[in-house]
């Protein structure tokens, strides 16, 4: 989710309830004698606010397995899950006086901690990766038809060096005329000129197929792989197109710049992992958050 002047409202009410809460808080410390406890008056409804913001935050998760059920939109379910979420962790904390307490509320502030974390990490993400790609990247590619564009690019580098493209000239077929002279075969001139026309060696190409493009052009290719490096990819281009003839050299420019699409995608593929990766985290364990707030809850009316 992108921060804009959408969320100008939610951010006020944040900030708003967050500066009258911290007063309250800090009136209701200084006219406590005891210190703050959970279990107090204003103790209890800073944990039952804080409680009713992460439930809030939580259903976020429900609300999207359930589109075709329109409780509100997308979007301010998603300003409420940021927002709201951010405010309960300052609440539960006022709640508990700062102090962790037993073991399971050790155990559900360190997961509260870890999910709060969590949270502010992926909101960087999204506002910093998405920028990174349209910057680095030049065109993206739906994530699900990576590994099918891996596929078509190794076919199209290997219609290249087999000159099936039609960007080289097509081999003449071999035919022949024969004659007899005294008992003898002779091969027409037509035949010779064939010969001729049959083009550069190929060989150097056909043994970067087999040796570095099948492999790199793999859906996950081996880091430890020559073409995997920018640089190395350079010089062994480079190096190819010395041990070929001029004619091939289009040929190697087109490979190479197959290959740099390869590239492209692989850190396409990366940059998703990173943007999407935090979730396999912060979702699991808001989810066991929420049944340990539950616990905790029914624990502290009947202990």
């Amino acid at each position: 989710m992108i921060l804009d002047r959408g969320h100008r409202k939610w951010l006020w009410f944040t900030v708003v309830t967050l500066l009258g809460s911290t007063v309250l808080y800090v009136l209701y410390v200084t006219n406590t004698p005891g210190g703050p406890r959970g279990g107090s008056g204003p103790g209890l409804a800073f944990g039952i606010a804080g409680t009713a913001f992460i439930y809030f935050a939580a259903l976020l998760g429900l609300r999207k397995k359930i589109p075709h059920v329109r409780i509100g939109r997308s979007a301010t379910w998603m300003k409420g899950h940021l927002w709201l979420g951010a405010l309960s962790f300052p609440l539960i904390l006022f709640h508990g006086g700062f102090a962790w307490g037993g073991p399971l509320t050790s155990v559900l502030m360190t997961l509260f901690v870890i999910v709060f974390v969590t949270g502010i990490y992926g909101l960087a993400l999204q506002h910093i990766l998405p920028r990174m790609m349209m910057r680095s990247l030049k065109s993206e590619t739906v994530y699900e038809q990576i590994d099918h564009v891996c596929e078509q690019l190794l076919n199209e580098a290997t219609q290249l060096i087999e000159g099936s493209t039609g960007s080289q000239k097509a081999a003449v077929p071999k035919t022949k005329r024969e004659g007899r002279i005294q008992g003898r075969v002779v091969e027409s001139r037509a035949a010779v000129d064939v010969k001729e026309d049959e083009g550069p060696d190929r060989a150097p190409l056909k043994r970067l197929l087999e040796e570095h493009l099948q492999d790199y052009f793999r859906p996950k290719p081996d880091r430890r792989a020559a073409l995997v490096e920018p640089q190395t990819r350079a010089t062994l281009f480079e190096g190819l197109r010395t041990a070929l003839a001029p004619e091939l050299h289009g040929v190697t420019r087109d490979l190479q710049a197959l290959c740099e699409q390869r590239a492209e995608l692989e850190v396409q593929r990366r940059m998703h992992h990173w943007l999407h990766g935090w979730l396999f985290v912060h979702v699991p364990l808001s989810y066991a958050m929420v049944f340990l707030t539950a616990v905790h809850a029914v624990a502290a009316l009947y202990y």
